[in-house]
């Protein structure tokens, strides 16, 4: 397996960073380990420049979602509670539960439930993130939730330490390493924020795999272009994230639907330049 140390020093406004290298061309001779096109592959041979380079990006900052549609894709899942005072007041309690949250805990999960088609165009922004978000892959790709379900794309979780009758935060699935992480949890706040002021409620919890309830559960966005029309018309997340920005972001979603329509292998050159 590839190592790498690095240390950082800061000299005025330019940072400085020194690289050790150890045992990289292994990287190179496990393809399994982590995807790389063959140049990136070859590339790793010979502990240069280039090599380090490639080893960097593909080994810490893989963000492209699925890029072998043969294979699992590459998520980055957010876990959220919810603190007042120093208190966990996404929790439930004996007085105040709801299948382990407590009344302000299932209103701010509701509102992320009801907004989370738009929601994914922050936090599944690219073309490629609707290839990861497939049924039976833990990505979460029927709109639902449920306590310890990782077919969810919302789970409510309930950690070691924690009483089997509660649940101290919640995890979504429908984010990966192509979004911007401000931008992701500024819509699922702002979600979150819209159920607390309409005192949304959840429906019942889905405690099985929700493929085997896909009659009745309504897909998630299946693409870019069905979370961006979500988001157009979702005026809560407008006016609470800010229709500038909303708006910005809409057209740059819009313009990566484009180029990639228009050109079938955008994705494999994106990985193979970068």
């Amino acid at each position: 397996m590839a190592h790498s140390s690095c240390s950082q020093t800061n000299t005025g406004s330019m940072a400085m960073v020194k690289h050790t290298w150890l045992h990289l061309p292994s990287l190179a001779q496990r393809p399994n380990l982590v995807w790389l096109s063959p140049s990136s592959r070859a590339a790793l041979v010979q502990p240069t420049k280039q090599a380090f380079i490639w080893y960097l990006i593909f080994f810490f900052c893989l963000d492209t979602s699925r890029p072998d549609l043969d294979d699992f894709g590459s998520g980055s899942h957010v876990h959220l509670s919810l603190w007042e005072n120093d208190q966990n007041v996404f929790m439930g309690s004996s007085k105040d539960n709801f299948h382990g949250m407590s009344k302000t805990g299932e209103q701010f999960l509701a509102g992320v439930y009801h907004h989370l088609p738009s929601i994914l165009a922050f936090t599944a922004p690219h073309p490629n993130s609707y290839d990861r978000i497939q049924p039976d892959t833990w990505s979460g790709a029927y709109l639902c939730w449920g306590k310890e379900n990782r077919e969810a794309p919302l789970r409510t979780a309930c950690p070691p330490g924690v009483p089997l009758d509660l649940v101290s935060n919640f995890e979504i699935k429908s984010f990966d390493g192509c979004a911007n992480p401000h931008l992701g949890l500024a819509a699922i706040v702002a979600a979150g924020i819209d159920g607390l002021r309409r005192h949304l409620k959840l429906p019942e919890p889905i405690e099985s795999n929700p493929s085997d309830h896909s009659s009745k559960l309504k897909r998630l966005p299946q693409n870019l272009q069905e979370s961006v029309e979500s988001l157009s018309a979702d005026k809560v997340l407008h006016e609470l994230i800010g229709d500038k920005l909303v708006t910005t972001a809409i057209a740059i979603r819009k313009a990566e639907i484009n180029h990639f329509a228009k050109n079938p292998g955008a994705l494999k050159d994106l990985i193979d330049r970068y």
